[in-house]
């Protein structure tokens, strides 16, 4: 069963950062786009950013671009996302995904941004 494993959640104050990596099996992660979708309460699950096999394209949503950035280390097959000036609206659980050739997810983790 192949596993994404993440880390790197938890509870900020409202400006501050986190950063979140995501490890997966290597063949899974030099075959797949990466990224980074969330989830709030009554909310539907969103894009957040995704970074492309070789890292050399990523996107984001429009509400992240200039806080928000992706990045891989093919080396540690671990993606990260880097994330600054958090907001509240932040608030929500981040779930790492592998897709493409495959379609997996991790098990998601829990960033709360305070005001």
């Amino acid at each position: 069963q192949v596993q994404l494993v993440e880390s790197g959640g938890g509870l900020v104050p409202a400006g501050g950062s986190l950063r979140l990596s995501c490890a997966a099996p290597g063949s899974v992660f030099s075959s797949n786009v990466m990224g980074w979708y969330r989830q709030a309460p009554g909310n539907q699950r969103e894009l957040v950013a995704g970074i492309i096999p070789n890292g050399g394209a990523t996107n984001y949503a429009d509400s992240v671009k200039g806080r928000f950035t992706i990045s891989r280390d093919n080396a540690k097959n671990t993606v990260y996302l880097q994330m600054n000036s958090l907001k509240p609206e932040d608030t929500a659980v981040y779930y790492c995904r592998a897709w493409g050739r495959d379609n997996y997810w991790g098990q998601g983790t829990q960033v709360t941004v305070s005001s």
